[in-house]
């Protein structure tokens, strides 16, 4: 095990988790990741093998089938696979969100009949709430569930940026219904719709129009989905009742930035892995790199950045593990995780010099997947936003 980013006080069913997925991610993903990646092409023999080590159900409890972990479990597994890879750590974020928000806010009924299949990764998640033009303001959404005279629902619209958009077979969407609230946010409804995996009209109303090309981040499908017409039953709706979805939804991302924070760690140690060892290998007038003061200096402050960031990842995830609010401390842990991990990213690939430009070494790839922790999940910005309006609240002068 490295020195750096260690965890207090695991249980012994932790460390062995994690010590099977560290074995994995060094088998199976960082000797593959380099070719997978530059061809963009789906790692199914990894999505594979994550189902049968139990990962798609790793939070899910036992009662449906899953290992009924924590989310510091689940966060420290994702850091793991990050490291290796992070477009595989995506294949699973999105399909652990959905589960959550089925756990914290669906049906009896949904629960039955949905977990068991999510913990076996046969039934794979993804959740949209993103739009073309609309970035954070999810308020602002334009999709549009209609209700009819029978009950049912009529979507339309179009929705944008969903991870897994084509390999998933569950969708959560937030669209707009009426629900005569004054405040936009409380007409907001997440529906259930489930899909076959695959691309154009996968079901009638449902369009999953292709996979957009991306700087990094690739492997992974990220895409569209168009409503046209779909028509769900009042069942979908995540909770049986209308107008819940932003609340849902909130919940959701909450637990997602913990994971994003995650992702900027796995890629900050891999990113400090790299340049070390590279840094003792270069020689130049007569000695490593390493042992000039300039890098030194440098690999001393990386460290301290990737050291730093996954402190605070945890604390994020046990805050959320006892109950406890913890959306400061979330926003807190995505914004420092994922600005360190860009930093360390580019600290890495100047200590390579010239060859960090190359496709050949690894450290090219992490320049191009590092970028979209920034915007993920919500902003730097965003994450100062809610940051800054936590603090004001809880230090409100009393006058």
């Amino acid at each position: 095990m490295t020195r750096l980013a260690q965890t207090a006080d695991l249980t012994d069913v932790q460390r062995e988790i994690l010590s099977t997925v560290r074995s994995f991610v060094d088998k199976e993903i960082i000797p593959h990741a380099q070719e997978l990646e530059h061809g963009d092409i789906y790692p199914q023999e990894i999505v594979d093998g994550l189902r049968e080590l139990g990962i798609f159900g790793l939070m899910i409890p036992e009662e449906y089938g899953g290992l009924g972990e924590s989310l510091l479990t689940y966060a420290l597994v994702v850091e793991e696979i990050a490291r290796g890879w992070m477009s595989v750590s995506g294949v699973i974020n999105t399909h652990f969100i959905v589960a959550y928000m089925l756990l914290q806010h669906g049906t009896a009924e949904q629960k039955e009949r949905l977990l068991p299949r999510m913990a076996t990764g046969e039934v794979r998640g993804a959740f949209s709430m993103s739009e073309p033009g609309l970035g954070s303001d999810v308020a602002g959404i334009r999709t549009k569930a209609t209700r009819q005279a029978d009950g049912t629902y009529v979507i339309d619209g179009q929705k944008m940026w969903l991870t897994n958009g084509g390999s998933s077979t569950l969708v959560a969407a937030l669209v707009r219904t009426d629900e005569g609230a004054e405040k936009a946010h409380q007409n907001l409804t997440t529906f259930l719709v489930e899909k076959p995996a695959g691309f154009g009209e996968v079901v009638p109303g449902v369009t999953i129009p292709g996979k957009i090309d991306k700087m990094g981040y690739k492997g992974v499908d990220t895409t569209e989905l168009v409503f046209d017409g779909y028509r769900a039953k009042a069942e979908d709706i995540l909770g049986g009742a209308p107008g819940r979805g932003f609340a849902q939804m909130m919940d959701g991302v909450e637990v997602g930035r913990v994971n994003v924070a995650a992702r900027g760690c796995g890629i900050a140690i891999r990113a400090f892995e790299l340049a070390i060892a590279y840094a003792q290998q270069r020689e130049t007038f007569g000695k490593p790199i390493a042992a000039h003061q300039a890098i030194a200096f440098k690999l001393a402050e990386m460290a301290t950045k990737v050291e730093a960031a996954h402190a605070m990842m945890v604390r994020a995830a046990r805050l959320k593990d006892a109950g406890s609010r913890n959306d400061v401390e979330a926003g807190m842990a995505k914004l420092l995780a994922s600005e360190f991990a860009a930093e360390v990213t580019q600290d890495s690939f100047r200590i390579h010099g010239g060859y960090g430009y190359s496709k050949e070494y690894e450290i090219e790839r992490l320049m191009r997947e590092a970028p979209f922790l920034l915007i993920g999940e919500g902003t730097s910005e965003i994450q100062k936003t809610i940051i800054s309006r936590g603090l004001l609240k809880t230090y409100e002068l009393k006058r």
